[in-house]
């Protein structure tokens, strides 16, 4: 046997180094495969059909033709598909979507809602047939106007109230120096990610297996065993790379339906969503409308916060999308009020989407703030750290770490903030008026209990096994740092291993929780080993395996207010003439606890910073009143930032160590597209003297609001 000592080698720490993704080669060279690219003996391939109205049922559906097609074996609807369970609380005590409950009613609650499976021997067989399947609809009355004055519009609880209140609004609005009272609104925007949606699914032995590209194993399979009601342990899902997902990759109907036609037919069957498809099956972010009221002394100093926000979810399943709980973190004031409201309309549901409630709600706060500085004659900045909180505004939990200040410092100094002339409208550059604007950022940084294996080979490797899912972040990378350090071996030494249920739970890769969640149970399992090392003569052929848990040392934090912090900086050039608005550089400066790796954290920022340009000049889906269905469901009608509206753009951090944390880390996967819109937003103002209060900042709402002020 090979005796390996850890003592022996004294590396310099991985954490807080830059290195390349472990997978990176793998990726550019093709070898890495996703969800719809594993190869399975005697595949079928599935294709969903996708109604047609907004509302009513189905009538009838004309499969005889369809069946009859090259290469079809099977139809699956509402008459003859498994039946499901729907009765249970899915993530976070609430209940799934019924969405995911496929075929099992013949009502039609909004345009894209599954109608029919077909099944065949090859995907161009599947999607023929699909096309040619003529549904019969009973179709009726329909409603998708959002507005946030909707009568029907009523508060929610998610995962947080849907109401706080402290303090009378009225009486501190009446005794305010400067009132700012101002609506916001931001559109319908979606995920997209490059990866489609895929899953396969297949019965072996008696076992479920489900290959898929999803944000967490663990919740795949519990969802999957309670629609099925499967013991978990009959299930296994393994989603070794994931091409994005942003929070649109939990349960949906295209995994739901791959397991039925798996069952029915008794092989493996593949389904993947198209691009379209996606537009209505995979979850986005809801439209908001959002009124701000804000009163302060004459010092700026805030008297009443008020920020109540108006979401959208479908008649089928409540989901709100909580923007006016940025406000509860940020700012404190003798009266501070926040509500989140939804209205249900006939439309798909909407999901998680990068930074829920904070990218949306943090537009209309720091745009309101921003306002807020010009009538009271503060600087933006200034006006910022005059209402600083020393707690939880709302929950008045003491802050672990709060070093907002420092990042509105270093950026200001950074980016040149102290020769800004606050007055708008005053620089040119040729036909282009330029402008500066800044804006706060804050996500909160949880951890939430995983299980981790590592074990020893004989050989001197390690291999760590957890579920967690990188879905483009760089988690493998993180982890085989984080791994390195706590083993005291170099990172070469270290294989990572994910993605895979049957390594036991773990957090998803969601809420920004997930490296620092996935490193804590590495840690913690890597300390045990390598005591277990240090008590042991030499390592076994089979190796030294230990396992951990994390849920008691979670549950036993203190609580308190945990977040991720940033200032966004932006410079804008707009010609009122042309509408157009190009950023011309952007700076952002984070505190999020330990950096495990620079190179991938810096693109995570930048990505998020990126995403902000996006939300802010070109992101909308367009939802056409008549049809109730989506203008232009692609990439083509759906606009994103592309190369030529990316700047230079930078992104830092300040030294946040997180002392309650193992590895000191906070989560970094959403801060950077918090504030980004809002400061762009404030630099538009700036450079023109005219507000914009409604997303995207496009060129017709330029030319709409005039020439600059005199």
């Amino acid at each position: 046997m090979t005796t390996v000592t850890t003592g022996t080698f004294t590396p310099t720490p991985s954490v807080g180094t830059a290195h390349t993704r472990v997978e990176g080669r793998d990726k550019v060279t093709g070898a890495a495969r996703y969800a719809g690219e594993i190869p399975f003996t005697d595949l079928a391939h599935g294709w969903l059909v996708l109604s047609t109205v907004a509302r009513g049922r189905i009538s009838a559906l004309d499969t005889a033709p369809v069946l009859a097609m090259p290469g079809v074996l099977a139809v699956l609807d509402h008459r003859n598909a498994p039946r499901v369970e729907t009765d249970y609380p899915g993530l976070m005590g609430s209940k799934p979507d019924p969405t995911c409950a496929v075929f099992q009613h013949d009502r039609v609650p909004h345009v894209g809602w599954p109608v029919a499976l077909v099944v065949a021997e090859t995907s161009e067989q599947a999607r023929e047939a699909a096309e040619a399947l003529i549904v019969h609809y009973e179709q009726e009355p329909h409603d998708v106007d959002f507005t946030g004055g909707h009568p029907d519009a009523y508060p929610l609880d998610s995962h947080t109230p849907a109401v706080t209140e402290k303090g009378d609004l009225d009486a501190e609005l009446a005794a305010s120096a400067v009132v700012l009272d101002a609506e916001y609104t931001t559109p319908e925007e979606h995920h997209n990610p490059m990866e489609p949606h895929a899953a396969t699914a297949r019965w072996e032995d008696g076992r479920l297996e489900v290959v898929d590209s999803n944000q967490g194993a663990t919740w795949i399979v519990g969802e999957l065993a309670n629609l099925f009601s499967l013991d978990p342990a009959a299930v296994r899902v393994r989603s070794e790379h994931v091409g994005g997902g942003f929070g649109s990759k939990g349960v949906r109907a295209h995994q739901v339906a791959a397991v039925m036609a798996a069952t029915v037919l008794q092989r493996p069957v593949r389904v993947i969503l198209t691009r379209r498809q996606m537009f209505s099956l995979a979850g986005y972010r809801s439209p908001t409308t959002q009124r701000v009221r804000l009163g302060a002394g004459p010092d700026g100093r805030l008297r009443a916060l008020d920020h109540r926000s108006v979401s959208l979810t479908s008649t089928v399943h409540e989901f709100i999308e909580p923007s006016a709980g940025v406000a509860r973190v940020m700012y404190d004031a003798d009266a501070h009020h926040t509500a989140n409201r939804v209205v249900r309309l006939d439309v798909p549901t909407p999901t998680w989407m990068r930074a829920p409630g904070e990218a949306p709600g943090s537009f209309a706060l720091e745009a309101a703030l921003d306002e807020l500085a010009e009538k009271c004659g503060i600087d933006p900045i200034e006006l910022r750290l005059r209402n600083e909180p020393d707690k939880g505004p709302v929950s008045g939990l003491p802050f672990a770490g709060r070093s907002l200040p420092d990042c509105y410092r270093e950026g200001a100094r950074r980016f040149g903030w102290a020769d800004r002339d606050p007055r708008p409208g005053l620089r040119r550059d040729g036909r282009w008026l330029l402008g500066t604007g800044m804006a706060a950022a804050s996500f909160g940084a949880g951890a939430a209990p995983s299980t981790a294996a590592l074990t020893a080979h004989a050989d001197g490797t390690f291999t760590v096994r957890i579920a967690a899912a990188d879905i483009g972040t760089g988690a493998r990378t993180a982890l085989t740092l984080v791994a390195a350090d706590a083993l005291r071996v170099p990172p070469e030494r270290v294989h990572v291993r994910i993605g895979d249920s049957d390594f036991g739970p773990a957090m998803i890769a969601g809420g920004s929780m997930g490296t620092r969640s996935w490193a804590w149970a590495v840690t913690v399992a890597a300390d045990e080993l390598r005591d277990r090392m240090a008590l042991s003569s030499d390592i076994p052929p089979e190796g030294i395996t230990v396992r951990s848990d994390t849920t008691a040392a979670i549950g036993a934090l203190a609580p308190a207010e945990r977040h991720s912090y940033g200032a966004q900086f932006a410079e804008v050039a707009v010609d009122v003439t042309t509408g157009e608005v190009r950023v011309r550089r952007m700076l952002g400066i984070f505190a999020a606890g330990r950096i495990v790796n620079p190179l991938t954290a810096r693109g995570q920022f930048l990505g998020g910073m990126i995403w902000g340009i996006s939300m802010a000049l070109h992101e909308e889906a367009v939802r056409d009143g008549a049809s109730g269905g989506h203008v232009g469901a692609d990439l083509a009608g759906y606009h994103v930032a592309t190369h030529a509206d990316v700047p230079h753009i930078e992104a830092d951090w300040i030294e946040d160590p997180d002392p309650k944390d193992p590895v000191g880390i906070r989560g970094i996967g959403e801060i950077g597209i918090v504030g980004a819109a809002a400061a762009i937003a404030n630099a538009v103002w700036h450079a023109t003297g005219e507000r914009h209060r409604n997303l995207p900042i496009r060129p017709d709402r330029v030319i709409r609001a005039g020439a600059p002020r005199a």
